[in-house]
């Protein structure tokens, strides 16, 4: 979210100049991700971030088996969904040990899940609606949950996409 702030100054009035309003000063202040986004991926000090390259920072760390699963959990997906979102095995998944750090490829999707989920509540007002409407079939993903497009990067912008539509108002 981006606030934007105006202020316009105006020059007092002296008896041989007319009255002046000048161009107006604009100050863009970018609304950092709300908790909720730290919460979903653990909610440790190592996860601040305050702007996409901090993001970034965090995606190539990698994420432990025990953030992922935890993540999962708060979403509401089963291990099977959160697999096949992460593109690995459900049983190479279960291989890991809980404190081994997996693969960064795995850490930017959960990166890019809890950006979802986040972005979600933002759109709906809460995560539990967002999850309801996550799971249910929809026409706009051809009868398919939108969770069923999270596997690929262009299925996440689709679902991005029409969170910003549902946010303004803009029904299929």
């Amino acid at each position: 979210m981006v606030h934007i702030f105006v202020c316009m100054s105006h020059k007092s009035k002296h008896e041989d100049t007319p009255n002046i309003v000048s161009e107006p000063m604009v100050a863009y202040a970018v609304q950092g991700m709300g908790n909720s986004f730290y919460n979903l991926l653990g909610a440790t000090k190592s996860l601040r971030a305050s702007n996409d390259f901090d993001l970034i920072h965090i995606a190539r760390k990698g994420f432990s088996k025990r953030t992922l699963l935890a993540l999962a959990k708060k979403v509401s997906l089963n291990i099977q969904e959160l697999a096949n979102i992460l593109h690995i095995s459900e049983r190479t998944l279960q291989r890991y040990d809980d404190d081994v750090i997996i693969k960064t490829e795995y850490a930017e999707k959960a990166v890019e899940l809890a950006r979802l989920y986040t972005r979600g509540e933002e759109v709906f007002g809460s995560v539990d609606k967002f999850k309801v409407w996550i799971k249910a079939p929809s026409i706009v993903f051809n009868g398919e949950a939108p969770v069923s497009m999270l596997d690929t990067s262009a299925g996440f912008n689709m679902v991005f996409t029409e969170l910003g539509r549902i946010e303004h108002g803009i029904f299929a």
